[in-house]
């Protein structure tokens, strides 16, 4: 079990300049913090700094760890945390991810393993805020790597330092202060850490970008210079959602979970902005954590331009007339039965008189057919065929979006403008 770090004097009492000082912007007053912490410098830097200011920012601390399984030592590098935790008074948890089976990108599936395993914690332990100690290091090693896919600018704007999910707020607050600034942080008080030997090992992209950064710095390339490089980029990133958004508001309408869009609103615009629109909407109706592939979004892209159908990522783009409709597709959610208090297709929730038996899935056919108003709902008939309905069995109770509420709605999907702001 390798660990790094070195005695020495013991550092300031409380917050410590700027690593401090970020901590203070991103989190308000009387949070309720948890810090994510797997050992490694960064995170160990973490803990520390967020139990030294805790007291005069009003924070209450937690912190967990999440135990991949994927090393032999993980066990006790976790077991490390949760004593450091116990030093310093704040509660802690071990999380451990199952491995899943099959073939497939296990760094990827680890990852979004790890930040399922903190928002189900979070949630659970009625934090409002996660700190992650992502650092410039990784913002810099993250831009290299997209420029090695020749991203476009939301590749290479690099890691978010805020955003909101499932009623959390995740903060990066040290997307500017340098992994070298936290080592040196902690060596001054004396606190080990431990080093993950995939950092170093070659068969991963980020290893190789650390690598190539260290060949970089002395052409003025290094970290502080692509760190900066990926902020101002990610100003450009803001400044092209913020007028995404604003066609959105003027060519796109929501109707029944499903998206309407202006078809010559939609050609008229840049390519970038048109791009931009149809993947918020490609996001917003599919769930999707990350967008499909660049040629597969050409692709339905030039359907829209030709006025043709397409499907892509389980939405379906239908024309009709001068519009084009973005819809769930159907067999995306054909056989989808849950019971009716449980969110159904990631992204809806009926409320009503609930009782056992009560399930939801898609209203289909034979269910549009039993509600006689539906067109007076407005909405086209292809996007009620795959809203939530309620069902006992074989019987339709409730359609709430096709004019048969019978005490149940259906709450809405966040706006479809938030969502072309929030990617």
């Amino acid at each position: 079990m390798p660990l790094s770090g070195t005695a020495g004097q013991d550092g300031p009492a409380a917050g410590e300049g700027v690593p401090a000082a970020a901590l203070l912007a991103a989190l308000p007053p009387g949070a309720r913090v948890g810090a994510a912490v797997s050992g490694g410098g960064d995170s160990r830097a973490l803990l520390q700094m967020l139990a030294e200011t805790a007291p005069a920012a009003g924070w209450s601390l937690a912190a967990a760890t999440v135990d991949h399984g994927l090393r032999p030592q993980a066990a006790v590098e976790a077991a490390a945390v949760a004593a450091a935790c116990a030093g310093l008074g704040v509660a802690h948890s071990i999380l451990r991810w199952q491995r899943p089976e099959g073939p497939g990108n296990l760094m990827e599936a680890a990852r979004a393993g790890r930040y399922r395993l903190l928002a189900g914690w979070a949630a659970a332990a009625g934090l409002s805020h996660v700190a992650l100690a992502h650092t410039a290091d990784d913002q810099a090693e993250t831009l290299l790597m997209g420029l090695a896919r020749a991203a476009g600018i939301d590749g290479l704007a690099g890691m978010r330092p805020r955003w909101e999910a499932g009623g959390l707020v995740w903060v990066r607050p040290w997307l500017a202060v340098t992994r070298a600034e936290l080592r040196a942080l902690l060596v001054r008080r004396g606190i080990a850490w431990h080093e993950d030997p995939t950092n170093d090992d070659a068969r991963f992209a980020r290893s190789r970008a650390r690598r190539a950064l260290a060949a970089l710095a002395p052409l003025g390339a290094g970290v502080p210079a692509l760190a900066r490089a990926a902020a101002n980029l990610a100003q450009a990133r803001a400044a092209l959602d913020a007028a995404a958004a604003e066609a959105a508001g003027r060519i796109a309408a929501e109707t029944a979970g499903a998206l309407v869009i202006d078809r010559a609103g939609l050609m008229a615009l840049p390519a970038e902005l048109r791009r931009r629109l149809i993947v918020a909407g490609l996001r917003w109706i599919a769930g999707l954590a990350h967008p499909p592939r660049a040629d597969a979004i050409d692709r339905f892209l030039a359907a829209a331009a030709a006025g043709r159908g397409a499907t892509l990522a389980g939405v379906r783009l239908v024309p009709a007339g001068p519009a084009l409709q973005l819809l769930r597709e159907p067999r995306a959610v054909a056989g989808l039965r849950l019971p009716a208090d449980a969110t159904w297709d990631g992204r809806w929730r009926l409320a009503g008189p609930h009782r056992p038996g009560l399930e939801v899935a898609a209203l289909g056919g034979p269910g549009l057919a039993a509600c006689p108003g539906w067109r007076d709902c407005g909405a086209p008939r292809a996007a009620l065929l795959v809203t939530p309905a309620v069902w006992e069995g074989t019987r339709l109770v409730a359609a709430p979006l096709a004019g048969r509420p019978a005490g149940w709605r259906a709450l809405p999907l966040p706006p479809f403008a938030a969502s072309v702001l929030s990617h």
